[in-house]
C-alpha cells in the first residue's frame, strides 16, 4: 500500500514539474521555393552604363558588410564611426539590451523562490491576553525569522508561451537593430554620393562661370568696336545671371548634406571635421545581386521582425489557453521565533510551513474565452502584416532594379552627349589655335560641355543612388 501511495505521489511530481504547453506551436514561414530574380521578362541581366560596367548577377550573394565592395577607405571608416557614435543605434541597442533581461527574467519563473525575513518587534498585550509561562515581562521583545520558498510547476505551458513570447519580442529588437545598421549604412553612403556629386556640379557651374564671364567681356568689347549689339550684351548678361542663379542651391545642398553627414555619425554639424567625398571617389561594385525570394525573406530585417511578430503573437494565444486552466503553487517554509535571538530556533520555538494550492476560474462570464480569441484574432492580424511586408519586400527590390536599370541608360546617354560636347569643345579649340574659329564659339561649346558634365554627373550620383538603395532593399545581409 505505502509501495503504490509513493508511487503516485512520485508520478504527479513528475507530471507536474514537466508539464505540457497548450495553444498553437510556432512553425516558421516556408521560403519561397521559386529561384529566379525577381525580375520581368525582359529585364536586361547586363546594363552597359559606359565606363564602368554594372553587371546584373542573380546568383551572386550580397556581401557582409555590403558597402565594404565599393574599395573606399574613407567610407568604410565614416560608417564605423557613425555605428559607435549614432543615438539612434546606441538606444536600439539598448532596446535590445531590454529586451534580453525581460526575458531573463521571466526565464527565472522557471526555477523556485527562496526568501528569508527577519523580524524584530517590541510589543506591549493585554494582561487578560498575556501568559505568564510565555513571558514574565510586559511590554516584551520578540525576534521572528522564517526560510520560505515558492514554486509554480508550469502544468499548461504558461511560464513557457510567456518566455517564447518575450523571445520573440527579444528576436524582434535584434531585427531591428539590424534594421538600424542597414539604414544608417545606407543613409551614409547615398550621403556620401550626393556630397561628391555636388561638389562635382559646383566646380562645373564655377567653371561655366567663369566661361561666361569671359565671353560676356568679349561681347562688350565688340559693342564697343561694332561687331555686336546691345542685344548681344544682354544676351550675354542673361546667360551669365541664369548660371550665377543655379550656384546657391548647389551650395545650400552641400552644407545640408555635411550637416546631415555630421548627425549621422553622433556630432553636431559645428564639430564635423571629416574630409569631403571627391567625385569618383566611389564608383559602386561591378558586379550588383539581382536578389531570389528566398535570399529577399532570410535577409531582411523587416521581414524576419514581422515574422517574429507572428511567433510572439502566437505564443500570446498559448498564454490565453493556458490561463483557462488550472494553476498551480507549492510553498514551504521554515522559521523561529522567541523573545531572544538564541533561543529562536529551539525546537519548542520553531515552526514549519508545508502547502499546495490549486485555482482555476469556474465562471468569469466568458471573459477568458474573449481574450483567447482576442489573442487568436491578434494572430491573423500580425499573419495577415507579414505577407503585406513579403509583398512591399518584394516590391522594393522589382522597383530597385527596374530604377537602376533605367538610370544607367539615362546614364549611357548622358555619357554619350558628353563626349560629343567634349569632342566639339576640343576641336574648337584647335580651330581657334589655326585661326578658324573665334573666342565665342569656344566658349559656348566649352559651356555646353560643362552642362553635359553636370548632366553626366547627375545620372551616374542616381544610378549610384539606386544602387545603394537596391542593398537596402535586398536587406544588406546585416543578419
Amino acid at each position: 500500500m505505502r509501495l503504490i501511495t509513493y508511487n503516485s505521489v512520485c508520478l504527479w511530481v513528475v507530471i507536474l514539474l514537466s508539464g505540457c504547453a497548450v495553444g498553437p506551436d510556432f512553425k516558421a514561414s516556408t521560403l519561397p521555393s521559386d529561384q529566379h530574380p525577381m525580375t520581368r521578362a525582359g529585364f536586361s541581366e547586363q546594363t552597359d552604363a559606359g565606363a564602368p560596367v554594372q553587371r546584373w548577377d542573380s546568383h551572386h550573394e550580397v556581401t557582409n558588410p555590403w558597402w565594404k565592395s565599393w574599395g573606399s577607405a574613407h567610407l568604410n571608416a565614416l560608417i564605423e564611426t557613425a555605428f559607435k557614435h549614432n543615438p539612434t543605434l546606441q538606444s536600439a541597442e539598448a532596446a535590445l539590451r531590454q529586451a534580453h533581461e525581460n526575458t531573463a527574467a521571466q526565464f527565472s519563473s522557471y526555477f523556485p523562490t527562496l526568501q528569508a525575513g527577519y523580524t524584530p518587534s517590541r510589543q506591549s498585550v493585554s494582561n487578560t491576553l498575556a501568559s505568564p509561562l510565555n513571558t514574565p515581562s510586559n511590554p516584551f521583545n520578540l525576534q521572528t525569522a522564517q526560510l520560505s520558498i515558492s514554486y509554480a510547476p508550469d502544468v499548461f505551458g504558461l511560464n513557457h508561451r510567456w518566455v517564447e513570447s518575450l523571445q520573440a519580442q527579444e528576436a524582434i529588437q535584434r531585427d531591428q537593430l539590424d534594421a538600424a545598421h542597414l539604414t544608417l549604412a545606407s543613409s551614409l553612403v547615398a550621403a556620401a554620393i550626393q556630397e561628391s556629386a555636388l561638389l562635382a556640379q559646383i566646380q562645373a557651374t564655377q567653371t561655366a562661370q567663369e566661361d561666361l564671364n569671359r565671353l560676356l567681356s568679349i561681347t562688350t568689347q565688340a559693342q564697343r568696336l561694332g561687331d555686336a549689339t546691345g542685344l548681344d550684351v544682354l544676351t550675354a548678361q542673361t546667360v551669365l545671371a541664369q548660371w550665377q542663379q543655379t550656384l546657391p542651391p548647389l551650395e545650400k545642398q552641400l552644407e545640408q548634406t555635411r550637416d546631415l553627414v555630421a548627425v549621422l555619425t553622433g556630432q553636431r554639424p559645428d564639430e564635423n571635421r571629416d574630409a569631403d567625398f571627391s567625385w569618383g571617389e566611389l564608383t559602386g561594385t561591378d558586379t550588383v545581386p539581382i536578389g531570389l525570394p528566398s535570399q529577399l525573406v532570410r535577409n531582411r530585417p523587416d521581414v524576419r521582425a514581422a515574422e517574429e511578430q507572428v511567433h510572439a503573437a502566437s505564443a500570446l494565444v498559448g498564454v490565453a489557453v493556458a490561463n483557462r486552466f488550472p494553476q498551480f503553487s507549492l510553498s514551504a517554509a521554515y522559521g523561529g521565533s522567541s523573545t531572544s535571538w538564541s533561543s529562536m530556533f529551539r525546537p519548542n520555538n520553531a515552526f514549519w510551513i508545508l502547502s499546495g494550492s490549486a485555482s482555476m476560474s469556474l465562471f468569469d462570464f466568458g471573459g477568458l474565452r474573449h481574450r483567447q480569441r482576442a489573442a487568436e484574432a491578434a494572430l491573423d492580424q500580425t499573419q495577415a502584416q507579414y505577407r503585406a511586408v513579403v509583398l512591399q519586400a518584394f516590391q522594393g527590390v522589382a522597383d530597385a532594379l527596374y530604377a537602376a536599370d533605367s538610370d544607367a541608360k539615362l546614364e549611357a546617354a548622358s555619357r554619350k552627349v558628353e563626349t560629343a560636347a567634349g569632342n566639339a569643345y576640343h576641336l574648337a579649340q584647335r580651330q581657334f589655335e589655326a585661326g578658324a574659329v573665334n573666342m565665342t564659339t569656344v566658349l559656348n561649346l566649352e559651356i555646353a560641355y560643362q552642362q553635359a558634365r553636370i548632366a553626366t554627373v547627375q545620372a551616374q550620383a542616381q544610378r549610384l543612388t539606386d544602387t545603394v538603395a537596391l542593398y537596402q532593399a535586398l536587406g544588406g545581409n546585416w543578419h
